[in-house]
């Protein structure tokens, strides 16, 4: 490993050749007696550990000093340097691979799984149709062969001159404990070589003996070999017949590029003639692809990375089996438990047959089984990152893996649920409605059939499980998909309601309420509904929104014990505080959740601000009550000063106004949808807060312009009356907006009660309009004998709120 890269490339075929004479040996056939042969090599173990930060194709890390840095110029590419600075390579593409699963052994057909695994790199001809260079490590051993040789023959000499000066040490694994970290990587010919070697090791060793080498091990060797294992995953990665067939058409259409796939025909000038590999100087896999791309070859590529990838799952499984004790340390919360579990995401990151998929579920089913506390106690990144792989497992074009994603998800929230002592499942449903966050953020389409029926499966299991049957965990199972669908419906509809501004504010605050259990979810879109109202210059429902902000910090701050009223504190601002922020779930594992009485202070000087700029004077003395304590607690006089400063401004304010009679807070309008381009909201009725004095014909002006460039000018028409429709009559191929002015409308104990203009325009729940009518019911208007008016009163469920459009849930017509 320390000679120069012609001698080194020898070596290492050696070793290749010799093990796969040892695989294809019939002397050597049962698993007894090749575990005894591999058993010889465990000292190979050692040096691939040694040298794992040279497997990691990658550039060194940059030298800043001037001796470092003549070192480097002069050939040198060893220096004392820490393993801490190597970073892993990035996640590849996710590919694809079906093949026609039965069982492990089925995998491969027609050979053995070692001949299989080594013939990848062996003699014959399935070397020459399966060699692994890439078009980039062709390229670089082609436009270097002149240049690079030459330093390397240096540095190789350079290193026999180093090699006497330093004294190297075996740890009692067998890893060298060398002071001098070299960082000439190898090339990737050599790095799959001895990844194979690596394989057919572990495949073959016993596992008496790997256990009791691993126990040898310090933590920085063992997180070394699980490092190892990832580079193998990454290496022999299937990438697709697809992007197999798309190299082989860059390279026929590039004659550069073909030409690098050529082998070297010349060795370095002065050095020794380059022996022949059956590996690596016979026929890239570029050059065989171009040749002869067919099914046979895709499929045994297939094969190969599916063999890989049982051989490390056999080896994870077997560590996690045996060290419980390491794992669990601090609750899962180690850098052991952290790499192995990337090992396992690794697996549903990236595509891999059908298969092998199913193996991966079954060990993911083992480890929640075998590590609860670690999911459900300690921190909440592993939990939610696996969650977050489920969840995209769960929109996959693959039948069987979507329903071995659907059965994992809900073992993970039936394994939290019992954990729990059967009181929730608090960590998995923040978590997943964190992922479907995630995902809808990164655009990925869960909004269709397939993710549909997956919720529905795991429905079905939660009400087909006898055992849980007299519990809760049916009911918050279906909770849990009712707000995911809910929350990708509205997603969808805001990418066509984006010119709507009432539209898209209810779509904003479906969303906040479906992630009313997640407080920093459902605070990221209130804010985003207030910056929406400042822009369309709804001022007092922005202020409504920063109210709930703060609502929302006090009612977690309850939760921490450091803010006892919680979010009943807000009761006299608005009734539907309590109702909309006390469903908030609470995680000891999530770290990302960061409130202070800071936190609380910040978003209520913000309400006061907000309602400052909203002219709803009167409120900002509520507000100030629960801020005036807080500043008192951190005996910020300064800030006393000023907040019964701006409280002397306001109530000045109040004072003005009832003295000039000049108060406008607001005008409502019933505004009804008909007809089918409506959807979901076809004969559905709502109250409009418009600004100010706004008059009904401005109103109606605005929503035909608005929905005329929807659906076409000649297609909206407007309801000039507030007569009751009968959809029936109307025509199917136009929409119909009907729109009424209405006031507000109190009951006689409240109308002693409201006295002000403001106690009239706010929290209010009931409005009203009058329509004229006769006796007969022919027509609206007649004698004055004959004539009647018909009040109606409409209802809605919660106050004016921190929306411009409410909807109604009763009419109560009074004569």
């Amino acid at each position: 490993m320390r000679e120069y890269r012609d001698t080194r490339k020898l070596a290492i075929g050696v070793l290749r050749n010799q093990l796969a004479k040892h695989a294809f040996d019939d002397r050597y056939a049962s698993r007894r007696q090749q575990s005894k042969v591999v058993s010889l090599y465990l000292p190979f173990l050692g040096i691939v550990l040694e040298n794992v930060n040279r497997l990691i194709l990658q550039q060194p890390p940059q030298m800043t000093s001037s001796h470092s840095s003549a070192i480097f110029a002069n050939g040198d590419v060893s220096s004392v340097v820490d393993l801490s600075h190597i970073s892993m390579p990035s996640t590849p593409q996710r590919g694809s691979m079906v093949l026609d699963p039965m069982n492990r052994s089925s995998t491969l057909p027609n050979l053995g799984k070692e001949q299989v695994l080594l013939s990848h790199v062996g003699a014959g001809s399935l070397s020459n149709m399966t060699n692994a260079s890439s078009l980039s490590n062709v390229s670089d051993r082609s436009s270097a062969s002149s240049t690079s040789t030459l330093q390397e023959k240096d540095v190789g000499e350079m290193g026999d001159s180093l090699k006497n000066q330093i004294n190297h040490q075996r740890s009692p694994s067998g890893v060298q404990l060398s002071q001098v970290i070299r960082y000439d990587k190898l090339n990737r010919d050599e790095v799959r070589d001895l990844l194979i070697c690596f394989l057919y090791i572990l495949e073959n060793i016993s596992a008496e003996l790997l256990l009791g080498w691993w126990q040898n091990c310090t933590e920085t060797e063992l997180l070394n070999f699980f490092k190892l294992l990832e580079l193998c995953l990454e290496n022999f990665r299937y990438p697709g017949k697809k992007s197999l067939f798309m190299r082989q058409a860059f390279v026929e259409n590039n004659p550069q590029q073909r030409a690098l796939t050529l082998p070297s025909r010349k060795g370095p000038p002065g050095g020794p003639i380059r022996a022949i590999s059956t590996y690596t100087e016979r026929t890239t896999v570029l050059t065989s692809i171009s040749e002869d791309v067919d099914s046979h070859t895709a499929l045994l590529m297939a094969n190969v990375s599916s063999e890989v990838g049982l051989i490390i799952l056999d080896t994870v499984t077997l560590f996690t089996s045996n060290f419980k004790a390491q794992l669990q340390l601090n609750n899962g919360d180690n850098t052991l438990m952290y790499r192995l579990y990337d090992i396992h995401l690794h697996y549903l990151q990236t595509g891999q047959s059908e298969t092998l998929t199913r193996h991966v579920f079954a060990t993911f089913r083992c480890f929640i089984n075998s590590y609860p506390e670690a999911l459900f106690e300690g921190s909440a990144q592993l939990c939610g990152s696996l969650i977050y792989e489920v969840l995209r497992s769960c929109n996959s074009k693959l039948q069987n893996s979507r329903a071995d994603a659907c059965a994992l998800l809900y073992l993970l929230m039936r394994s939290n649920f019992e954990y729990t002592g059967r009181k929730n499942f608090t960590r998995v449903h923040l978590q997943t409605i964190i992922s479907v966050s995630q995902l809808l953020g990164e655009e990925v389409p869960l909004n269709n059939a397939r993710f549909q029926e997956s919720l529905s499966n795991i429905n079905n299991y939660a009400n087909h499980d006898k055992a849980q049957q007299l519990t809760p965990f049916p009911g918050e199972v279906k909770d849990l998909t009712k707000r995911i669908r809910t929350v990708l419906m509205a997603t969808a509809q805001m990418k066509e309601h984006e010119s709507d501004p009432e539209m898209l504010v209810d779509l904003q605050y479906s969303l906040a309420n479906s992630y009313a259990s997640t407080p920093e979810l459902r605070r990221t879109w209130l804010e985003n509904m207030a910056r929406i109202h400042c822009k369309n210059g709804n001022l007092s429902e922005a202020a409504q929104c920063y109210v709930h902000v703060a609502a929302l910090v006090a009612e977690y701050l309850k939760r921490k014990e450091i803010f006892l009223d919680g979010c009943s504190a807000f009761r006299s601002i608005s009734p539907n505080i309590e109702l909309d922020e006390s469903n908030m779930k609470e995680d000891a594992g999530m770290d990302d959740i960061q409130y202070t009485e800071d936190t609380l202070l910040e978003k209520l000087e913000m309400c006061a601000y907000g309602l400052d700029q909203a002219e709803r004077w009167e409120m900002m003395g509520q507000v100030y009550r629960l801020i005036i304590p807080l500043y008192e607690k951190q005996r910020n006089f300064q800030a006393l000063a000023d907040a019964y400063q701006r409280l002397h401004v306001a109530y000045s304010k109040v004072v003005d106004v009832m003295r000039r009679g000049m108060r406008l807070l607001g005008t409502y309008f019933k505004v009804v949808f008909y007809g089918q381009y409506f959807e979901l909201d076809d004969g559905k009725e709502f109250i409009y807060k418009e600004p100010k004095v706004t008059s009904l014909s401005e109103i109606s002006e605005r929503l035909r312009n608005l929905y005329s460039e929807k659906y076409g000018q000649d297609t909206v028409k407007l309801i000039q009356d507030s007569n009751d429709v009968d959809a029936s009559e109307l025509d199917p191929k136009f929409a119909y907006i009907q729109i009424s002015f209405v006031t507000p409308f109190f009951k006689e104990q409240e109308t002693t009660e409201r006295l002000t203009d403001f106690e009239r325009n706010n929290n209010i729940r009931q409005f009203m309009y009058e329509t004229p009518f006769t006796l007969d019911g022919k027509k609206a208007h007649g004698s004055l004998a004959e004539q009647c008016k018909k009040r109606t009163i409409l209802t809605s469920k919660l106050a004016a709120i921190a929306r411009c459009s409410l909807p109604l849930l009763l009419d109560v017509a009074v004569v």
